[in-house]
């Protein structure tokens, strides 16, 4: 793959660090790098001494059933960001149906071209709303114009990338936008009229905002580390807000998610499902719709392998004494 991307054995933050263009993160580039690596300190607790049972990474999200608890992240602006072999409908293209052969689906991104939320729309309805368009927080009349689209593409869900205010474009974008008061929020997702997301939460005082507004679900991000230097990795604030909401709303997690193997480790502290956003670029970038499908098989199978070894069947069977800490 030709671009900014480095194609490193392990997509850990390191080679790319701070580079932006390209996949890195803002500043020193060390948020990026600690979400990584703080899903690798966290280590499995083996446990075979179980009656041996068929292994399911069945998950139901909104009504929808899917193969396993994980969805491609949205990823925007991937031909500056990555390479100009794609552009974002190009990408979406190739992702969401390729996901939804899978048994999982894709977020999808937003951008300041028009054109991308409209291509992603449209990429969700033919794939019979199996995806969830992902809405910059814009203003009020452009979040009006998205919703607009959301709903013609008749996607079982929404999410908001509240975190991305912190990005250049949406910082000087005029008329303002950015950050979102509980009320606009709530008035946001009345307008949506589908289960909401909100995505970028990192604080226990953020998730019950979130409650508060009435969201459906929340996703523990900060952005790959794109938009704040030196913030705590996902890993390490996931539980306490879990164990804040869960229960009363879907709690998902993204972040330095590369595997199965993080996947396991982040329902056992709580999450409900994940999203992994560079591997998947990678995959569409490397081998289009096939290797997007290889990836979901194999990031599956590193689930249901673990799952195994740990004594766990089935989704709800996994819990926090089987991982340490």
């Amino acid at each position: 793959m030709e671009g900014h991307c480095k194609l490193c054995p392990q997509c850990n933050g390191r080679a790319c660090k701070n580079q932006i263009p390209g996949p890195g993160a803002k500043g020193i580039g060390d948020t990026a790098i600690r979400n990584y690596d703080k899903w690798k300190e966290i280590r499995i607790n083996m446990d075979t001494l179980t009656e041996k049972r068929e292994v399911s990474t069945a998950f139901s999200l909104f009504g929808k059933t899917f193969a396993a608890p994980f969805f491609a992240g949205p990823v925007g602006a991937v031909n500056m960001h990555y390479g100009d072999k794609y552009n974002d409908l190009e990408y979406n293209n190739i992702l969401v149906p390729a996901c939804k052969e899978s048994g999982i689906a894709a977020f999808t991104g937003d951008g300041m071209d028009p054109e991308v939320m409209k291509a992603a729309s449209i990429a969700i309805k033919e794939a019979g709303g199996l995806g969830v368009p992902t809405v910059k927080p814009w203003n009020k009349a452009m979040i009006a114009e998205k919703l607009g689209l959301v709903k013609e593409s008749g996607a079982f869900a929404v999410a908001m990338d509240i975190d991305a205010a912190g990005l250049p474009f949406l910082k000087n974008f005029q008329p303002p936008a950015g950050s979102k008061s509980v009320e606009e929020m709530r008035e946001i997702i009345e307008e949506a009229g589908i289960p909401f997301i909100v995505k970028g939460i990192m604080t226990v005082k953020a998730a019950r905002k979130a409650k508060e507004a009435g969201a459906s679900a929340i996703i523990v991000s900060n952005h790959g580390g794109r938009v704040l230097d030196q913030c705590p990795a996902t890993a390490e604030v996931l539980e306490a807000i879990a164990d804040e909401v869960g229960g009363s709303m879907k709690v998902l997690v993204d972040g330095g998610i590369r595997d199965g193997v993080d996947v396991f480790k982040a329902l056992a502290l709580g999450a409900d499902a994940v999203l992994l956003a560079r591997p998947f670029v990678n995959a569409v970038y490397g081998g289009e719709g096939q290797a997007v499908k290889d990836y979901v098989a194999k990031v599956q199978a590193e689930l249901a392998d673990t799952m195994a070894m740990c004594g766990a069947y089935a989704l709800d069977e996994i819990c926090k004494d089987m991982i340490w800490r």
